[in-house]
């Protein structure tokens, strides 16, 4: 099982499997069809309001991280499918944020290893 978190800005490599952006809004400076994604998962992407309350402040990471995983708990349907192709393929989530420790995308990682962990699948 794999999960792999990366910037979209990033060059494309063959060991990023399934890409999934995870940004509610797309990312600034880039056009749709010169990014190479699988989907575009905007209900992955925390709420207009929590993005918004973090705006990628360190000191609001935790808080962040706990909020976000609350509106995780609600969309099992969307986020569950990422799991059962990670059981087989590695899945990269793109995100667009300059910041690369504090970022949905890394709290989605963080948020889905301990799920399989805790289902026993890690």
């Amino acid at each position: 099982m794999s999960i792999a978190v990366k910037r979209v800005y990033e060059p494309v490599a063959k060991v990023d499997g399934y890409r999934v952006l995870v940004d509610r809004v797309w990312p600034r400076g880039l056009k749709k069809e010169d990014v190479a994604l699988d989907i575009w998962a905007k209900e992955l992407a925390p709420s207009t309001a929590l993005r918004k309350w973090f705006g990628h402040d360190p000191a609001r990471w935790e808080a962040f991280r706990h909020r976000y995983a609350s509106e995780l708990d609600a969309q099992k349907s969307f986020w569950q499918p990422l799991i059962t192709r990670a059981e087989r393929h590695r899945v990269t989530l793109l995100f667009g944020a300059k910041d690369e420790e504090h970022n949905q995308a890394v709290a989605l990682k963080m948020y889905l290893d301990n799920w399989m962990k805790a289902n026993g699948m890690r």
